[in-house]
C-alpha cells in the first residue's frame, strides 16, 4: 500500500513546525473602513508566516509549579465564564486577575465565584488594552465574538501575553496568517479552542488510519447539523444601552447603529462571524478530521452551495451549507445547518462515559471511508468505531476496532497552562488552528462569490481563478482597529 503524504505527522504544515510538546454587505463601502490590501493578481509566493516558524521558543522564563500564573478573561459570556471557571478549578496555581467585557451586565457572577475559589477578587474592565498594559499578566483567554479574535490575539502577543483563543480562531485567512506571525515573532504560546486536539482517542484513531486499518482514504464526511429550524426576527436599530460600549464591541467591524439582534445574535452576520453552524460549530469536526488524517494543509479547490431555505428573514448566513474540498488523494465534504430536530449532539452520558453515540442520528459525527473499512469518529467525546461488512447484511456491519473517548476540554486547558510553564508548543497550536479555520473561510468565499468552485494555491494560500472571491477575502477594518501590516 502506498504511503500517502497526508499521513505524515512528524511535522506541521509546509513550514515544518515540529511539535515540542504533546448576503448582506459583501462589498462593504463603509467610509471609515480601510482595506487590508486588495490585489487582483493572485500571489505566487508563500505567506510570510512560513518563513518565521520556530519549533521551540528561546525566550520566556520556564515557570515551576510553585510560580503563580496570572491570567485574564476577555469576553465574559456563557462560554467564557465556563472556560475561566474551569481554569480556576484546575488547582495549578493560576490566579485570574481580570474579567474583561464591554457589557457591564456580564461578568459580575463570575467575579463572585472566582473570589470564592482564589480568595482574590478579579478586577472588572471594559477595554482589553488595560490588561495588555499590565506586565504582571502572563496569559489571556479570548472568548469574544469571532471578529475580535485575530486582532485581540495579535495585541496580546505584542504585549508579551500567551493566548488561549476560542474558535473560530480568525475571521479571515489573512488574520490567521498574521496571528501566526505574531506568535512566532514574540514567541508566545497560542492555544486554539479546538479542544479535540487534546483527546487521547484522536491519537489512537490517527494511528489506526496511519497504519492502514481503513485502507486508502477516499472520502471524509463532516457534519454539523444542529436542531432547528430556528426562527429569527431582526430587531430595529436603537440607542445602545448605557451599560454597553458599542463602539468597542464593534471593534474592527463596520460602524453600524446598535441592534439587539447584532449584539445577541452576532453569529448570523458576516461582519462578526463565519456562520453559527459552519465556522463557529463545525470547525471542531473539521479540525479533528484533519488531525486524525495527519493534518493535510490547504485543499486544491472548494465548492460551497446552500442558502436560506426555511425562513425568509434578514440573516446573512445560510441555514444550510454543503462544501466540497478537493485534496490530492481524497475529498472532504462538510454539511452545516440548523434545521434537524431529529438529530442530536453526543450526550453527556457518552461524553463522560465509555459508551458510543447512536451514529445514525448523531448531528456532529465524522465519517471516514477507506478502501477497506469505514470509521465513525465523535467530537468532544464519543470515541471511534470501525465497521466492516458483516456476515449477515440484514444485521448491519461488524465492529472490528473501537475506542471510547472522554470530553477533552479539561485536558485542553490543562495543556495550555502546562505549556505556559514549559514553553512547549500546545496541542492546539496556532498553525493547525489557522489551517482548519481557513477551510471555513474558503467555503464561505465560495458561497458568497456566487456558489463557484474556487481553485486554490496551497503554496500561497490564495484563490487563483476568481478576482471577486479574492477581493472578498481581503478583510476590512475600521480606523483604530486595523490589522497591522507588520505585527
Amino acid at each position: 500500500m502506498k504511503r500517502r503524504k497526508f499521513f505524515q505527522v512528524a511535522s506541521i504544515g509546509a513550514a515544518g513546525l515540529t511539535l515540542a510538546g504533546s448576503c448582506s454587505n459583501i462589498r462593504d463601502k463603509n467610509k471609515d473602513s480601510v482595506n487590508a490590501g486588495s490585489n487582483n493578481q493572485a500571489p505566487v509566493e508563500p505567506p510570510l508566516y512560513r518563513k518565521s516558524i520556530k519549533s521551540t521558543f528561546a525566550t520566556g522564563k520556564i515557570k515551576s509549579p510553585g510560580d503563580t500564573i496570572i491570567v485574564a478573561l476577555i469576553g465574559a459570556g456563557n462560554y467564557g465564564a465556563d472556560l475561566i471557571m474551569e481554569v480556576a478549578n484546575l488547582k495549578k496555581n493560576v490566579r485570574v486577575k481580570y474579567v474583561c467585557d464591554v457589557d457591564d451586565t456580564r461578568g459580575g457572577y463570575i467575579i463572585e465565584q472566582l473570589e470564592k475559589i482564589q480568595a482574590f477578587k478579579p478586577a472588572k474592565v471594559r477595554d482589553m488594552r488595560h490588561i495588555f498594559d499590565d506586565k504582571e499578566v502572563d496569559a489571556v483567554f479570548i472568548a469574544t465574538p469571532e471578529h475580535w479574535h485575530g486582532l485581540a490575539t495579535i495585541w496580546a502577543c505584542q504585549a508579551g501575553k500567551d493566548v488561549y483563543v476560542e474558535k473560530c480562531i480568525s475571521h479571515s485567512i489573512i488574520e490567521g496568517q498574521k496571528m501566526i506571525e505574531a506568535a512566532m515573532k514574540y514567541e508566545r504560546i497560542v492555544q486554539c479552542g479546538t479542544q479535540n486536539r487534546s483527546a487521547d482517542y484522536g491519537l489512537t484513531a490517527r494511528d489506526y488510519i496511519r497504519n492502514g486499518g481503513l485502507g486508502d482514504i477516499v472520502t471524509v464526511h463532516v457534519m454539523e447539523l444542529l436542531t432547528g429550524p430556528v426562527p429569527f426576527f431582526e430587531k430595529e436599530s436603537m440607542e445602545p444601552p448605557a451599560t454597553l460600549d458599542w463602539d468597542m464591541w464593534l471593534g474592527p467591524a463596520p460602524r453600524v447603529p446598535y441592534s439587539v439582534s447584532r449584539h445577541k445574535s452576532w453569529g448570523y452576520y458576516w461582519d462578526y462571524s463565519g456562520g453559527s453552524a459552519l465556522a463557529n460549530g463545525s470547525i471542531h469536526q473539521v479540525d479533528f478530521a484533519r488531525m486524525v488524517l495527519g493534518d493535510p494543509e490547504f485543499p486544491k479547490s472548494v465548492y460551497c452551495t446552500g442558502g436560506r431555505y426555511l425562513f425568509n428573514d434578514n440573516r446573512d448566513v445560510p441555514d444550510y451549507q454543503m462544501a466540497i474540498f478537493e485534496y490530492d488523494n481524497f475529498i472532504l465534504s462538510l454539511q452545516a445547518g440548523e434545521f434537524t430536530p431529529y438529530l442530536a449532539k453526543t450526550s453527556n452520558a457518552v461524553r463522560y462515559g465509555d459508551s458510543f453515540p447512536e451514529w445514525k442520528q448523531n448531528s456532529t459525527k465524522i465519517e471516514i471511508y477507506g478502501s477497506k473499512r469505514m470509521m465513525y469518529l465523535g467530537v468532544m467525546g464519543g470515541g471511534w468505531q470501525v465497521f466492516d461488512k458483516g456476515d449477515d447484511p440484514d444485521n448491519g456491519g461488524k465492529i472490528v476496532a473501537q475506542e471510547s473517548g472522554y470530553y477533552p476540554r479539561l485536558a485542553h486547558t490543562t495543556n495550555f497552562i502546562d505549556c505556559i510553564r514549559t514553553r512547549n508548543q500546545p496541542n492546539g497550536n496556532i498553525i493547525q488552528g489557522h489551517h482548519s479555520a481557513s477551510l471555513a473561510h474558503l467555503a464561505n468565499l465560495s458561497y458568497r462569490s456566487g456558489k463557484k468552485q474556487l481553485i486554490i494555491s496551497p503554496e500561497s494560500e490564495t484563490i487563483v481563478n476568481d478576482n471577486y472571491a479574492r477581493e472578498l477575502s481581503q478583510p476590512k477594518y475600521r480606523k483604530g482597529f486595523e490589522l497591522p501590516e507588520v505585527v
